[in-house]
């Protein structure tokens, strides 16, 4: 058996299993929520087995009265009436550490079949971390940045042995997060595995969500989707390039949204700053799967810097998407644009409501004061909000910009890169 990498979600998993009664571990399809959640589990239902499915479907209640907790309901949606045994027995006794479910998102679209509200807590478990895949125990570069773990002492790091370059960036990203392609397939393989993935996003994973959808237009949609991930693009232009009306499109994005494939940054706004555009900044779940939209390998990436900076950023967006989840504040991931591109910042991390790191991801390896000009623009108007601004960018080394800005290297993300 293949050595388990611990996950961010692990020290969040086990400690709602010390207070709530039951949990659903939520994301993509092939993201590890069924290793991650066997971890825990006292006992295991793998309700796709059809010998386990049918004492299940006889009757629930009776299958998992007196089991080992927790109890882990594998692929539930085979067997949906289960459900409401969970509840049930929620309902009766409380207690914690009870269940733990994984499957597909039928839940979010077939309410009738849904009784878990207030019953069942759900934590999601996206694609890996490079951190996890490395096996780098991670903490959250907000709750870094937050502590006051970069100031005015910082300098250069020192440059470790090995030290990411851009095309090794552009290798992670090409590799993306889903353990089977990332951790144990080589680059051919890889290829094929995500390109089937795709493929039954649009067939058929998007039968399972619910709903009929014309398989030919929403296989356009995404790829449309797809070249504009880490984008701020309208509407009228997805439909435009897909061929569809915006209502189509809307259904669409709630479908890919649903199945955790795309996930959008909302815009931040604030009192102190004016003419800010409200749409929001798309996001593939992972690098890879643009990779294998565009057919893009590492030769035509490094030929062509639109898209060797959305799959940077989509690499990046995906991290903090994954440290924000587990973050020791709460932690709201957005994007800010003023109208017409005057000023715009990638990310915009709010912490607690209040305090705010904003984020620039930079292709180049020697950021300058000029790659910070709108975290200074920022900085600026909303004063003591800002708690820092980051350009994350492809170099070796860390050190300041300016009051409160920062140049950080991509890999400071999983690694301290202000540590002794």
């Amino acid at each position: 058996m293949a050595e388990y990498l611990a996950r961010l979600v692990d020290p969040l998993i086990a400690e709602l299993l010390e207070e709530l009664p039951a949990l659903a571990l939520v994301g993509p399809r092939a993201s590890g929520k069924t290793t991650t959640a066997a971890r825990y589990a006292r006992t295991t239902l793998r309700l796709d087995r059809r010998a386990e499915a049918l004492a299940v479907e006889a009757d629930p209640d009776a299958a998992l009265e007196g089991l080992a907790e927790p109890i882990l309901l594998d692929e539930w949606q085979e067997v949906p009436h289960v459900l409401g045994a969970v509840k049930r027995a929620c309902d009766a006794e409380p207690r914690p550490g009870r269940f733990i479910l994984t499957g597909s998102i039928r839940a979010e679209t077939e309410t009738q079949t849904w009784p878990g509200t207030g019953r069942i807590t759900r934590v999601l478990v996206g694609p890996m971390t490079i951190g996890e895949q490395f096996g780098v125990r991670e903490v959250p570069l907000v709750d870094r940045i937050a502590r006051g773990e970069l100031g005015e002492g910082v300098t250069r790091a020192a440059i470790q042995a090995e030290v990411p370059n851009l095309r090794d960036y552009l290798t992670m990203a090409l590799r993306g997060g889903f353990p089977q392609a990332a951790l144990t397939l080589q680059e051919h393989a890889r290829r094929r595995w995500l390109d089937t993935y795709v493929e039954e996003i649009v067939t058929r994973d998007s039968q399972t969500a619910g709903g009929s959808h014309d398989k030919a237009r929403l296989a356009r949609f995404f790829e449309a989707y797809s070249l504009n991930s880490a984008g701020v693009v309208d509407d009228t232009t997805l439909c435009d390039a897909a061929g569809i009306n915006r209502r189509t499109a809307l259904r669409y994005i709630d479908l890919l949204s649903r199945l955790h494939i795309v996930d959008e940054l909302p815009a931040w706004t604030s009192n102190r700053l004016k003419r800010l555009s409200l749409a929001r900044k798309r996001f593939l779940a992972d690098p890879a799967l643009l990779a294998s939209v565009t057919g893009t390998t590492d030769r035509t990436a490094m030929r062509d810097g639109d898209l060797l900076g959305r799959l940077l950023e989509t690499l990046a967006v995906a991290q903090l998407r994954a440290q924000a989840a587990v973050s020791e504040h709460r932690c709201r991931l957005y994007h800010l644009r003023q109208h017409h591109g005057r000023h715009e910042i990638d990310v915009v991390a709010e912490l607690d409501s209040r305090h705010v790191i904003a984020i620039e991801i930079k292709a180049t390896a020697a950021p300058s004061a000029h790659d910070a000009r709108h975290l200074a623009w920022l900085r600026d108007h909303i004063g003591d909000r800002l708690l820092a601004g980051i350009v994350l960018h492809a170099g070796p080394s860390a050190f300041p910009l300016s009051d409160r800005l920062w140049a950080l290297p991509l890999y400071s993300l999983w690694t301290d890169t202000t540590a002794d």
